[in-house]
């Protein structure tokens, strides 16, 4: 029997009645959602349901008009992306932000390269770089055989994990990722859910925004489902399916027999 008088752990990320307008657009109508440490949330909606301003809001790029947030139960606010990782949040969106043209050490460490003395003069220590990108990569079960090759010879796969390493060499406590197994071959799909799972079990929060809602069955432990900016449902992964989140996420009964008879008529 469960002792109801044991505290509950604090929530890693808290936010509450989060609201945004943008212009006449009411984005964020009262939005709030938690995330405990090590937990995965999947977040998911229909497109302008709000799930990219939730998550642009917690990583700082969007400033909300109110409501509150809080971080392992201290109350913060964000006005810019350097705010929200000096608090360890981290973001990787769905377009990278890689740069093809620079190899696999290059992107790891961009804008943060180790250096070394020579002659008096800082310059790019290489080998250091090179070194640490791989023990990097391999402490996460990452395969990349050669850390001098240019991003843009990559798969899609390998990039998308390279941009979740760079996240995650920040030390994040929270690691928000926008569709990353959109557009992926199967077994790519794969190696980055198995890189979801090692990073949750190390501790870090993921919250999860993907349209792949067979994705989310396969890692998270609850799913938030988001309509016209508002939260509508909160459901453990054991305790839901497919087609109810469908059907949350559409906002009315969804079936097969129901979309053929609107075809028809």
């Amino acid at each position: 029997m469960s002792d109801e008088s044991t505290p509950r752990p604090v929530p890693r990320v808290r936010m509450r009645n989060i609201v945004k307008s943008f212009g006449a657009v009411q984005s964020l109508r009262g939005v709030s959602l938690e995330v405990a440490p090590g937990e995965v949330l999947g977040l998911v909606g229909d497109n302008g349901a709000g799930k990219s301003t939730v998550s642009k809001v917690l990583s700082g790029a969007v400033v909300p008009d109110g409501g509150t947030i809080e971080i392992d139960g201290q109350a913060v606010h964000f006005d810019q992306p350097g705010d929200a990782r000096r608090h360890h949040i981290e973001m990787v969106y769905q377009d990278l932000s890689l740069c093809d043209t620079i190899d696999v050490a290059g992107n790891l460490f961009l804008g943060r390269e180790p250096t070394k003395r020579v002659l008096g003069v800082n310059v790019l220590d290489h080998r250091k770089m090179h070194r640490e990108a791989r023990q990097m990569l391999q402490g996460l079960g990452i395969r990349i055989p050669d850390t001098h090759v240019d991003v843009e010879h990559l798969s899609g796969g390998q990039r998308q994990a390279i941009a979740i390493s760079r996240a995650i060499s920040f030390g994040p406590k929270v690691l928000i990722m926008d569709e990353p197994t959109a557009a992926l071959a199967v077994a790519e799909v794969e190696a980055v859910l198995e890189l979801v799972r090692v990073i949750s079990a190390s501790g870090v929060s993921v919250i999860l925004i993907s349209h792949r809602l067979q994705d989310l069955f396969l890692v998270c432990d609850r799913i938030s489902v988001m309509y016209e900016g508002k939260n509508v449902a909160d459901r453990n992964i054991g305790e839901t399916n497919l087609e109810e989140v469908v059907e949350l996420i559409v906002g009315h009964k969804f079936s097969a027999r129901s979309a053929r008879a609107l075809a028809e008529h």
